[in-house]
């Protein structure tokens, strides 16, 4: 464990080293208000800490920088989360408020509001649409063998998504069926809607449909998201404003990961527990993010984990206000669509 007056000292360089961008000097702790102790003490204890591995030393400097292992140290040990301003919390209210009045939007607007109180890149992860419950679906035709099916749910998502029609089904089986639907189906759902289909009016089905294994596979059409639709991002660009990622060819397999969406549903959903977590550097399974931190945390539903949010920047983050921030947005936002779910 590392003794108070390195704990000082990492915590110094930390942060003085996330705002500069700049290796951190002996000359430039000792002037620290909170430092009573001398240059040539401090540069002590930045060999020592180096030596451990909490620090390196950039080539062409003096100065130290922090480690992986220093950041993880500072984000274990001596992060006191940031809390936004009356003023800034107040704002933020204000917009999920006056902007947003259905589930859907309340999550793309998430992306936003996050990368704009973090100058991050901000990934969003929807909540799981099978819980959704049915409200209204619609099947236009497009031609014998395909159509389009809207599905609105409770929440206010709406999902457009064409679909293949068995051999076989008339359009009148069709109306038929999606009448069905609307009238036995409301308030159920997703993800039940087949079982409930199977279990309780599955006579009904038979008289009225003479290819009711066709009328099932269409359901399924319909029912199956595509989770890599529930990725929102906010603030991509943001990126382009860290000196660490100036060099071009360094920053491109970056925004193509960005620009696939399983391969960040796949980052969102590795945490599955409630809280904030963060990944530093080496720490992320991905190469591309190698030089990066993700911080995660989970919003909620009812008390259920009902998607996450993220915050992805270089390993010089400024980590106490993107964990505070993230602590409090992700209250709000568990609060509000708590209310509109209900």
């Amino acid at each position: 464990m590392l003794s108070e007056r390195q704990q000082l000292i990492l915590r110094m360089i930390v942060e003085d080293y996330v705002h500069s961008a700049e290796p951190v000097g002996s000359r430039t702790i000792s002037k620290r208000s909170e430092v009573s102790f001398s240059p040539a003490t401090i540069r002590n204890e930045m060999a020592d800490l180096e030596e451990m591995g909490y620090l390196e030393q950039p080539h062409t400097s003096a100065g130290r920088i922090p480690s992986q292992k220093g950041y993880r140290f500072y984000v274990d040990h001596l992060l006191h989360p940031f809390r936004l301003t009356p003023q800034e919390l107040f704002q933020l209210k204000k917009i999920y408020v006056d902007k947003i009045d259905a589930m859907e939007r309340v999550v793309q607007q998430t992306a936003q509001i996050l990368s704009s109180l973090t100058n991050y890149t901000a990934l969003v992860l929807g909540p799981q649409v099978h819980e959704n419950k049915l409200k209204h679906l619609q099947l236009i035709p497009l031609s014998d063998r395909t159509a389009v099916a809207i599905i609105v749910t409770d929440t206010g998502h709406v999902e457009n998504k064409k679909v293949t029609v068995p051999e076989g089904i008339s359009p009148d089986e069709i109306s038929r069926f999606v009448a069905i639907l609307n009238d036995k189906m409301r308030d159920v759902p997703l993800q039940h809607v087949k079982s409930k289909l199977y279990s309780e009016i599955m006579s009904e089905l038979n008289r009225y449909m003479n290819q009711f294994e066709g009328v099932m596979s269409l359901l399924d059409q319909i029912v199956e998201v595509e989770q890599e639709d529930r990725v929102y991002l906010g603030g991509t660009t943001n990126i382009l404003n860290q000196p660490e990622f100036r060099d071009v060819e360094k920053l491109r397999p970056l925004l193509d990961m960005l620009e696939k969406n399983r391969t960040v549903f796949q980052l969102l959903s590795q945490q599955d527990t409630p809280g904030i977590q963060v990944r530093i550097g080496l720490e992320n399974d991905l190469e591309q993010l190698k030089d990066c931190s993700v911080i995660t945390a989970t919003y909620h539903i009812d008390g259920k984990v009902a998607g996450t949010v993220g915050v992805l920047g270089p390993t010089r983050m400024e980590y106490r206000r993107v964990i505070g921030v993230m602590q409090q947005l992700t209250e709000l936002l568990s609060d509000l669509l708590t209310r509109l779910h209900r």
